[in-house]
């Protein structure tokens, strides 16, 4: 709910780079005011000039002003190759055209979009993979103003879409392609929900094969907790939909809460094994709480790595 009341509020600009420059704005600014104000969240767009190695580069408009040399940074000088993949299966939709609440597409397109934001901003190239049941969108990853743009457009077409297009997923597959595609060590930053027909083997297999490859990798693991993986609806009847497939189910959830409870802790439970195992970090997000849940983690990582 605090989430969708930030975008209403932003809704005026009608455009996904300046909500994402909001969020990070007041992201950083409450990054200051709490115990994690020591992180270091440098915009630089140059770095000091080294004594011996080529001037062509020297910004000497930036030297008339402050007497001192800088060069200005390239792509080829990022310090962070990022690959953003985000799930579009019909699932995300949830909850579908509620208008109270963000779905897990929607928070996680804008938290993307901050993601982009900082990124650029400290000089980190960023890619985006978008998929299904197949890759739709594959990016290489980019520094450019052009680049980002196209990412923004990319991303605000998804906010867009009006009717549950019943899209499957297939993560294990898209994340061995990447897993291939992705030719030099990269962070990979995943947005699902983990929801699908493939076994949660082919979904571990698929993580190690990133690790395998030298990427370091963040799962953000998108869901309405309460529903989704609380189960906590009022003891009624119900007509549960499974959105990727249009199948339908009746039934009072009191009935089968404790079953459900039960696999979902058992998955969670075998998800962080796994993830502790290949050294990924794993974060539930959780769609009603901020999005600084996916920002901390981000520059948490950025700073072990980098």
């Amino acid at each position: 709910m605090k989430n969708l009341l930030a975008i209403q509020q932003y809704k005026e600009f009608e455009n996904l780079g300046l909500i994402a420059k909001h969020i990070v704005e007041g992201f950083i600014t409450g990054l200051h005011r709490s115990p994690f104000h020591g992180f270091s969240v440098e915009f630089a767009e140059h770095r000091l000039y080294n004594q011996g190695e080529s001037i062509k580069h020297i910004d000497w408009k930036l030297y008339a002003r402050t007497e001192k040399l800088f060069v200005k940074r390239f792509e080829e000088e990022t310090n962070v190759r990022s690959q953003i993949i985000l799930d579009t299966s019909s699932s995300m939709l949830f909850p579908y055209k509620d208008k109270k609440q963000l779905s897990k597409l929607g928070f996680s397109i804008y938290a993307i979009a901050a993601l982009i934001f900082l990124l650029r901003k400290q000089r980190d190239a960023v890619g985006l993979t978008l998929f299904s049941d197949k890759i739709d969108i594959q990016t290489n990853s980019r520094l450019s103003f052009s680049h980002s743009q196209r990412l923004f457009n990319e991303l605000e077409k998804l906010l867009n879409i009006k009717d549950n297009p019943q899209k499957r997923t297939s993560l294990s597959t898209v994340l061995h392609q990447v897993s291939e595609s992705i030719h030099k060590r990269s962070l990979v930053i995943i947005f699902s929900d983990l929801m699908g027909e493939e076994s949660i083997e082919s979904l571990f297999s698929a993580l190690q094969h990133l690790r395998y490859n030298k990427h370091e990798v963040i799962l953000f693991h998108v869901a309405d907790k309460k529903h989704e993986l609380d189960f906590e609806f009022q003891n009624r009847p119900y007509k549960f939909i499974d959105l990727e497939t249009g199948g339908t189910m009746r039934l009072n959830p009191g009935e089968i809460k404790e079953e459900y409870r039960k696999f979902t802790r058992t998955f969670n439970e075998q998800l962080n094994h796994k993830c502790g195992q290949y050294k990924i970090d794993l974060v539930e997000a959780d769609i009603n709480n901020d999005f600084q849940e996916v920002l901390l983690p981000y520059l948490i990582k950025r700073s072990k790595l980098y």
